[in-house]
């Protein structure tokens, strides 16, 4: 099955302009919906452009919002209504495709509603043929319904950070992991490891560096995004806790 060319090489320098993992310059997630959605829209012209506005609804923003952004921070390699040949020469719309290195992976969000009792078997049958030729031309698929999408966005974040660990190593998917030091990543290791918050006296045990040296590799990390105060102060933190998304599964540690 071929497949429309990824967008991803030709706008990977521009979406850094706006679009920054959680934790660096970013944005909150509306900004950065509205910028990574207009980008695409500035894509597509014609019956490309129409279907994304048709196809591109309140169920997907829900699952960006939901599952994608508390997952990762961040839109990078992701292509809403990605459009692919399908069997019958014709066109169909997948919700989302994620395309980094030579994984290919189609995402798609299903609703339970009246629409289901109304296809016929045959357009049944057809839904499933669609999905196996997918997998025959190398893509790797998820799918989840929209209840879990809005009821256990947690269970869907799960399946996705595995997801990422389990075929790109997490420090490929994540430019900012993929800068760490050996020290950080030993932090970031035992944060996962013990499941608390950290004071810098872990980490002068972890190591063996003085508390100054610790306390700046505690900092570094927060300003990564990478950690977050552990406690009610916000001029001076006294612990260190880790950032919601990071695991150790998709974060190569």
């Amino acid at each position: 099955m071929k497949h429309t060319p990824p967008f991803h090489s030709a706008f990977a320098d521009g979406w850094r302009l706006y679009l920054f993992p959680r934790g660096g310059i970013g944005m909150g997630f509306e900004l950065s919906y509205e910028n990574f959605i207009e980008y695409h829209r500035q894509l597509r012209r014609g019956e490309r452009l129409r279907r994304f506005a048709d196809g591109h609804g309140y169920a997907e923003k829900c699952f960006l919002e939901q599952v994608w952004w508390p997952a990762f921070g961040h839109f990078n390699h992701l292509h809403p209504e990605y459009e692919v040949n399908d069997f019958r020469d014709g066109f169909r719309y997948l919700d989302f495709a994620y395309i980094q290195s030579s994984i290919r992976l189609a995402i798609e969000i299903d609703g339970f509603g009246p629409h289901l009792q109304r296809i016929s078997r045959t357009q049944f049958s057809d839904q499933w043929i669609r999905q196996n030729h997918l997998v025959i031309d190398g893509w790797k698929i998820l799918r989840f319904s929209f209840d879990d999408v809005k009821e256990r966005p947690r269970m869907c974040e799960q399946l996705l950070q595995q997801f990422m660990g389990r075929w790109l190593g997490g420090v490929s998917f994540n430019p900012i992991l993929s800068g760490l030091t050996p020290e950080e990543k030993e932090i970031l290791r035992l944060a996962i490891r013990t499941n608390r918050s950290l004071v810098p006296n872990d980490v002068r045990l972890l190591l063996d560096v003085a508390p100054e040296k610790a306390r700046k590799l505690l900092h570094t990390l927060l300003t990564k995004g990478l950690l977050v105060s552990g406690g009610s102060g916000k001029e001076r933190i006294r612990c260190y806790r880790l950032a919601h998304g990071i695991a150790a599964d998709w974060a190569g540690l």
